[in-house]
């Protein structure tokens, strides 16, 4: 499994409450919706491989 990284994200609270929103609608935290939002927008940008993260390391 692959580390993950925190950080601080500060966001107005308009913003916060339609990501809560939006993720609630898809049965998702607030933190599970944003990551799910990066991966999809760094993939259609073609800034990560579209085949899934990075390969192990045997």
């Amino acid at each position: 499994m692959s580390k993950k990284k925190s950080f601080v994200l500060r966001i107005d609270e308009a913003t916060y409450a339609a990501l809560e929103k939006w993720a609630a609608d898809e049965f998702r935290s607030v933190n599970g919706q944003l990551e799910w939002i990066i991966d999809r927008s760094l993939k259609e940008s073609g800034r990560v491989p579209r085949q899934g993260k990075e390969k192990k390391k045997e």
